[in-house]
């Protein structure tokens, strides 16, 4: 009997965003920005393989990231390092101590909305019935030992999408059934002309600097991407803005990569430029299904795993003088990589390379050569 492939389960309203915003703008820490980037591949229908190859990780180290994460969720993104410092309080302190942490202050009958590390440390010397002898710095180390962390208080948004399930469900079934048939479509951008911060070596103290030009007198441009599911391929053109008309020729693009007739089916967002008349009735002519994803749930896009290196490897670190400059650049690196992605060799040689490139360890995708855009 064969197993079935190792996938994470389906993300909520909330996991699939914040992997999303980790893979897209980067983290302080390396091993978050791997993982969230191995669970958005995997929620996007990758497979082990194939992630194992854009994150330059072993295919077990995956398997196992996706198994935890279907066990307790966003808490596998941050390592669990061991150590040997001897322990103060009980496990019971402990709980209490971050029970005491995560609840807002005017609940315990404090005059404050937020705890600081000093409020609280004086707050559980006087707790009745319990006696905790720890410092301030003590007491910091456990909440970062705990995962708890000073953060900004944000909103989030729910699917109100009514098929939000038959949706997903759908696009899963395509992803299983036909990945040799499946495409994955979206907008990147704005591409602005500026100047664009980075990392590269560079002497000790003397970085490499841009000039602080950032007015946009260029305008912007949106590349407008495709991804063949089955060839593990990306490729794109850069427009103006985003249309109809640009997402049917896109979608005009995918057709002619598979020019045998068959069904083929291209996931995309709810962008009122992907649901046209127009396009709709093109697609049920050429035999293209449309898998939207829910509202709010881009995430369930394959190709969004693949925007983040987009941005590391040919914006950041950038200064591109005109708009036929940058998407230049941007398509010889697609081509480079198309060629490349499959060689093991190349990719164990340049490993280290891309390990020291800021919230990025490695990628596998490439592009065809394509026109260039005016």
């Amino acid at each position: 009997m064969v197993a079935e492939p190792v996938r994470v389960r389906r993300l909520t309203d909330q996991e699939g965003p914040k992997l999303q915003q980790i893979v897209r703008r980067g983290s302080t820490s390396t091993v978050r920005f791997r993982r969230a980037m191995m669970l958005l591949a995997s929620a996007g229908g990758n497979r082990v393989p194939v992630i194992a190859k854009l994150v330059q990780a072993d295919e077990d180290t995956v398997r196992d990231v996706i198994h935890r994460f279907n066990e307790i969720g966003l808490a596998c993104l941050d390592p669990q390092w061991a150590g040997d410092r001897p322990r103060l309080l009980s496990d019971d302190d402990e709980d209490f101590v971050i029970q005491t942490a995560t609840t807002r202050p005017t609940k315990l009958g404090q005059p404050f909305t937020r705890w600081s590390i000093r409020k609280l440390a004086a707050y559980l010397r006087r707790v009745d019935g319990r006696v905790f002898r720890i410092g301030r710095e003590a007491l910091r180390c456990l909440l970062a030992r705990r995962g708890i962390t000073f953060q900004r208080t944000k909103t989030w948004k729910e699917s109100p999408d009514p098929d939000r399930d038959a949706k997903l469900d759908r696009i899963e079934h395509v992803l299983e059934r036909f990945p040799d048939r499946v495409f994955a479509f979206d907008e990147f951008g704005p591409l602005g002309i500026r100047p664009a911060a980075g990392s590269c070596w560079a002497e000790q103290g003397r970085p490499e600097r841009h000039p602080a030009t950032y007015h946009r007198t260029h305008g912007v441009r949106y590349f407008h991407g495709c991804y063949a599911i089955g060839d593990d391929t990306l490729w794109g053109v850069n427009r103006r803005k985003k249309g109809a008309d640009n997402t049917l020729a896109a979608l005009k693009s995918i057709r002619a990569a598979r020019p045998d007739g068959a069904p083929i089916y291209v996931i995309l967002d709810n962008l009122s430029a992907h649901k046209g008349a127009r396009t709709r009735a093109w697609a049920t002519k050429n035999r293209v299904e449309l898998c939207f994803t829910p509202t709010y749930a881009s995430w369930a896009n394959p190709i969004a795993a693949h925007f983040g290196p987009l941005r590391q490897f040919t914006v950041a670190n950038s200064h591109h003088r005109s708009h036929p400059t940058q998407t230049r650049a941007l398509h010889a690196y697609l081509r480079w990589r198309n060629k490349n992605a499959r060689h093991p060799e190349v990719l164990a040689a340049q490993r280290k390379e891309r390990a020291r490139v800021r919230s990025e360890k490695g990628t596998r995708w490439g592009g065809r050569p394509i026109t260039e855009a005016a």
